[in-house]
């Protein structure tokens, strides 16, 4: 019988395997060609809130779909050679995708600390999402 495990303890064991940057790292990177900031959450959330100055949106349910190149779904900005910087609004998600596309074979991903409220925080430039 397998153990239950919650969300905290999902998260938890994610962190353990994955690299985790601050905010203030996050706002260093930002601007550079050599990273691509991905934003996971819902598209409510960016109506509401907006995103990340230049990032892409990747709804987190289509992320593994969207990495694996064999998939029919396939999206080549996952194949760019980039750093991939996933966040969410509190880093829960990003670090759960994260895990999940090191072990799909991307090896050059983090996930920022505090997501996108950190980064709000912090100061960082955000972007209107327009409703479509």
């Amino acid at each position: 019988m397998t153990t239950k495990k919650g969300y905290k303890d999902l998260v938890a064991a994610a962190e353990a395997e994955i690299e985790t940057i601050t905010t203030d790292q996050a706002l260093a990177l930002h601007g550079s060609d050599e990273v691509l900031f991905i934003d996971l959450r819902d598209v409510r959330e960016l109506w509401h809130d907006g995103k990340i100055t230049g990032a892409k949106h990747v709804p987190r349910g289509m992320l593994e779909f969207w990495i694996d190149p064999e998939s029919p779904y396939h999206k080549p900005i996952f194949a760019g050679g980039q750093k991939i910087i996933f966040y969410c609004n509190l880093g829960w998600r990003s670090a759960l995708a994260a895990q999940v596309a090191q072990q799909m074979g991307l090896s050059n991903v983090c996930h920022i600390d505090g997501g996108f409220d950190g980064w709000i925080k912090a100061g960082g430039a955000v972007e209107e999402v327009v409703k479509r």
